[in-house]
């Protein structure tokens, strides 16, 4: 199974902006969905955005354009530019993945809104953002 080690969380003050990092390692393919979900405390995990290996992305309504995700397939390393942020971004954020996975038809919304569930996950990092 592939491992997944999220960083580059931290604090921010609202309007300003973070980018995270997520890490695979081990077992890893070139056909691959993954994503980015967060928890905020007292709520339930919420996708946040999905991008396949061809670069196809699936994004949460709520983000208002205010996030990107991006990969950089070379060194396996998935990113969520965050920008903008908001006191309700404050959250546990978790990168996910699935390795032999591709955002034909439905299947990445299916993902994000968690009507599948990715196989494998990160340990977290928080984000906590201060009006």
């Amino acid at each position: 199974q592939v491992q997944l080690v999220e960083s580059r969380g931290g604090s921010v003050q609202a309007g300003g902006s973070l980018r995270l990092s997520c890490a695979a390692s081990g077992y890893t393919s070139g056909v691959y969905c993954m994503g980015w979900f967060r928890q905020a405390a007292g709520k339930e995990r919420e996708g946040v955005a999905i991008i396949d290996f061809s670069g196809v992305t699936e994004y949460a309504n709520f983000l208002k354009a205010r996030f990107t995700i991006s990969h950089d397939n070379a060194r396996k390393i998935l990113y969520l530019q965050m920008d903008n942020l908001e006191p309700a971004d404050t959250a546990i954020y978790y990168c996910a993945a699935d390795m032999a996975c591709g955002c034909s038809g439905d299947y990445c919304y299916r993902l994000l809104t968690g009507a599948v569930d990715f196989p494998s996950w990160g340990q977290g990092t928080q984000v906590t953002v201060s009006s």
